[in-house]
């Protein structure tokens, strides 16, 4: 029989995180409150150079198109050079990239600098997965994922509000903040982190320590990994491609509100993950990876698809809460889920970059096809087919076997 003792160390909250994961949660956050800090100042930037509001727009784009093509990359040089050094380079990349963008001459110059700046950020990105599923212990992924995720969400909040006001000084300065700040990572990194990734102490003498690599297609193979596929498409689809590209404009034109009350349900979805990311990371490591997800795709795509419809500014910013919730209560589950699909043991980069392209295919995708059905129907529509894509993920996790080990 098991003892009360026996059973609370065995608890996920019980399982002590190595040293190397803390770093790379304050890196996130420095990472996050850097982006957050060039984000409202970008557009502006960019039509200073007298261009249109659609150019202006291309250069927000640039980033994610150039994180997209690149993911592949991303995944062979992780393979190829590690997980460490791939997060350095890419890093570095984009602080060169951001100070550069600060002495663009032309709109042609900062497009191009801004795109360069994608390539890091998709090598930085997919290295961190790769570092945190090894040195995460198996029973406490999902909680790792939670602290990773909400160290970028904080960050995300806190970085608007201090790029406004470095604005104020000149549209440059937060270019050179960020690069100031990325520079900082990268010395953090490489002090903090070793260049022998840490193996937990339950791999520790088994010949699988000798680094060997996860092959795409037999991930391709893995009912769970095709799953989470299509969770990350759906989430990149509404939360970081409806919500920043439609919900904006739904405020102004359905419901005759200001730029203030788009930016308040953008922070309220903020707010409703955070919410969640505080129990769901612990739930993914005690009930299991499949429910979260499925909850989470429940949850968030019905909570879309009534955004649409809402017709005042509390359902409005309480639907909103909802689906960012929704958000939450799934996210840390999948990067667990792609965790268990690969493994302390082995590198994972082809696959890290595919479950990366998911989501970034679904921020990009979303968008342009919710344009469409708003310019052809209506705004309901364009957010009812936010739950279709749910809905279609949902299928694919019914059948899936949970990958929790």
């Amino acid at each position: 029989m098991t003892s009360p003792q026996s059973r609370k160390v065995s608890e996920p909250d019980a399982v002590k995180l190595p040293r190397e994961i803390k770093v790379l949660v304050a890196a996130a956050f420095l990472i996050a409150i850097g982006f957050g800090i060039v984000a409202p100042v970008l557009p502006q930037f960019a039509q200073s150079f007298d261009v249109s509001v659609a150019a202006a727009a291309v250069v927000v784009s640039a980033f994610a198109f150039t994180r997209l093509v690149f993911a592949p990359l991303s995944g062979w040089l992780v393979e190829r050079m590690g997980e460490r050094r791939t997060y350095i380079l890419g890093i570095l990349i984009v602080g060169a990239s951001s100070a550069a963008c600060a002495f663009a001459g032309n709109y042609w110059q900062l497009l191009l600098f801004r795109g360069l700046g994608g390539i890091g950020s998709t090598m930085f990105t997919v290295a961190a997965m790769g570092l945190l599923i090894r040195m995460a212990p198996p029973k406490a992924r999902g909680r790792v994922s939670s602290l990773y995720s909400g160290s970028f969400l904080l960050g995300n909040i806190a970085g608007p509000a201090v790029g406004g006001l470095l604005a104020g000084l000149g549209m440059q300065l937060p270019f050179l903040v960020y690069a100031a700040a990325l520079l900082l990572v990268a010395i953090l990194v490489a002090t903090f982190l070793p260049a022998a990734i840490p193996v937990p102490v339950h791999e520790r003498g088994q010949a699988a320590l000798k680094k060997n690599i996860l092959p795409l297609r037999e991930a391709l193979g893995l009912p769970a990994y095709r799953a989470v596929l299509t969770s990350g498409f759906a989430n990149g689809w509404s939360a970081f491609g409806i919500r920043m590209a439609l919900v904006p404009l739904f405020a102004t034109a359905a419901l005759g509100a200001g730029p203030e009350v788009a930016g308040i349900s953008l922070a309220v979805f903020a707010i409703g993950t955070g919410v969640a990311l505080t129990f769901s990371g612990k739930l993914a490591d005690t009930w299991g990876r499949k429910p979260m997800i499925l909850s989470g795709l429940a949850v968030n795509g019905v909570a879309m698809g009534v955004l649409g419809f809402t017709g005042n500014e509390f359902w409005f910013f309480l639907v909103s809460a909802i689906a960012g919730l929704g958000s939450g209560l799934m996210g840390p589950a999948q990067q667990a889920t792609v965790a268990d699909v690969i493994g302390n043991d082995r590198s994972g980069g082809k696959v890290l970059a595919t479950f990366q392209m998911s989501s970034d295919l679904g921020a990009i995708i979303g968008p342009i096809a919710a344009g469409f059905l708003v310019d052809e129907f209506s705004y309901g529509v364009a957010f009812l087919m936010a739950t279709a894509v749910a809905a279609v993920s949902f299928l694919f996790w019914l059948p899936a076997k949970d990958p929790h080990p």
